[in-house]
Order: C-alpha cells, then structure tokens, then sequence
C-alpha cells in the first residue's frame, strides 16, 4: 500500500510538470473551446468523463501490482520532443496530440502496463477534447454546408416544394434560404462522433460492432442535418423569413441533437439484439 501511495504522489508531482510544460498548448485549446461560434464548446467536458470512467475502475485498478515499465520513459520522451518541435512552431494540434500520449507514458512507467491497460480508453479518449486546425474546420465547413444544401434542396423538391440550388443558397418561388457555416452540421458531427465513441465503449458486444456503432455517427449527424435545413426551408417558404430564423430556427438547432441522439440509441439497441 505505502509503494502505491508513493507511486501515485510521484505521478501527481510528474502530472502538474507535464501541464506545466504544455501551458501553450493547453491555453490554445481553452481559446478554441470558449471562442465564438466553436465546435468545440464541449472540449471542458471531455476530461470530466475521462476522469469519471477512469473512476469507475478503481475497485480493480487497486488490486493491480504496481510493476514500472521503462518503456514509458521513452514514449514521454518522443512525446516532448514532438511537442517541443510543434509548440515553437505554433502547431498545437499535433502538440495536443502529444500531450496525451505522454501523460500514457506517464502512466505506464509509474505504474505498469496493467494499469497503463486499463485506462487506455479514458486516456485516449482524451483525444477528442483536441481542436482541429481552422484551416481543416474551414474546408470541412464548406464541403459539409454544400453536400447539405445540395441533399436538402433535393428532398424539398421531391415533397413538392420547388427549388433550385444556388451554391449554398436553396432559392425557393417566393423566398430563399441560406445555408451558412452554423448550418454546416459540422459541430453536430464533431459532437456526435464523440457521444458514439461514448456509445460505442459502453457497448456490450464485439469490437467490429462498436466499430459500426461509432461510424454510424457519421451519416446520422449528416441527416440530422439535412432534416433540420429541409424544414427550415419549408417553414420559411410557408409562413416567412421571420419565423423560420425566429425560434423555430433555434428549437431545430436542438432538434438535430434530440434526432441525432435517437438515431444513435437506435443502432446501439439493433446491434445489441443481433448478439
């Protein structure tokens, strides 16, 4: 017992130089998760439930034999010096990245490979509170508000309301609807791949199912989307500008969630019946 007690006071102490050494990049990702308009708001959550699961183990964790393993001594090192080379050139995604896979090191050479074992998933899970680049946010936004547009300009004409699509504008008879970078579906789909990795972990069933689970996340995010635009461009064409981008605007913004979220529950509950 008293090895452990001193075994975990050394990763504590270890812990704080680690963020200590990663101050630039952690402030980085604090900017990205408060700024405006992010896609990343969540990112304040993710080591919450890393911690919470890791939590969860902790009944089987302590009867784990602590037994060091130096191969973490190298993976900290190539991690440092991955984030030194990134940090002084201002590329804090891939020093984001670096960051968790010292902190596994960490782990790993204070307290064995079991334990490192053990809390892979709430470790690496860490993964998704990293913010991608702006200049992939950016191109990933336009390709996403363009496929949307496209798919719901389609669905509104084959429910019978004509339309034409003007770039990422769907121009309608009597009124015209615009699909803008919020309406991309890209903050749904980051948020949504990360509740089915979620999903996917909690999961009682095979690898290649969670695999499936969590990929679903994919298309499900996509048509939640595409659900939300063809029905603000019906309730615009119906009733006006102003009551479509009023409320109505906002209760879809939850609404692709709430859909999303459903779409998400059902393929776990289809998986989990096929055994």
């Amino acid at each position: 017992m008293e090895k452990k007690k001193i075994a975990i006071m050394k990763f504590v102490t270890s812990f704080i130089l680690l963020v200590i050494a990663y101050i630039p990049t952690l402030i980085w990702m604090v900017d990205r998760w408060t700024a405006k308009e992010t896609y990343y708001g969540h990112g304040f959550l993710i080591p919450i439930v890393s911690l919470a699961i890791a939590w969860q183990r902790k009944d089987a964790l302590k009867k784990i034999r602590i037994s060091a393993d130096t191969m973490g001594i190298w993976i900290i090192a190539a991690a440092l010096f991955v984030h030194i080379i990134c940090a002084s050139l201002k590329v804090y995604f891939i020093s984001g990245f670096s960051f968790v896979i010292a902190l596994y090191g960490l782990i790993l050479y204070m307290f064995g490979k079991e334990v490192a074992r053990n809390l892979i998933f709430p470790v690496f899970f860490l993964f998704a509170m990293i913010p991608l680049p702006l200049v992939v946010v950016s191109n990933l936004t336009v390709k996403l508000k363009l496929f949307a547009a496209q798919a719901a300009t389609f669905v509104l004409n084959k429910i019978g309301f004509v339309c034409i699509r003007d770039g990422s504008i769907i121009r309608m008879p009597s009124s015209y609807l615009s699909v803008e970078a919020p309406c991309s579906g890209l903050r749904s789909l980051i948020s949504l791949l990360t509740l089915g990795l979620l999903f996917a972990y909690a999961m009682k069933a095979s690898y290649l199912k969670k695999g499936i689970l969590f990929l679903s996340s994919v298309p499900i995010a996509v048509a939640s989307n595409i659900t939300r635009i063809v029905l603000l461009g019906v309730v615009n064409d119906l009733y006006g500008e102003k009551i479509a981008m009023g409320f109505f605007h906002d209760f879809t913004g939850f609404l692709v969630f709430a859909l999303a979220f459903a779409g998400l529950y059902g393929v776990n509950r289809v998986l989990e019946k096929k055994g």
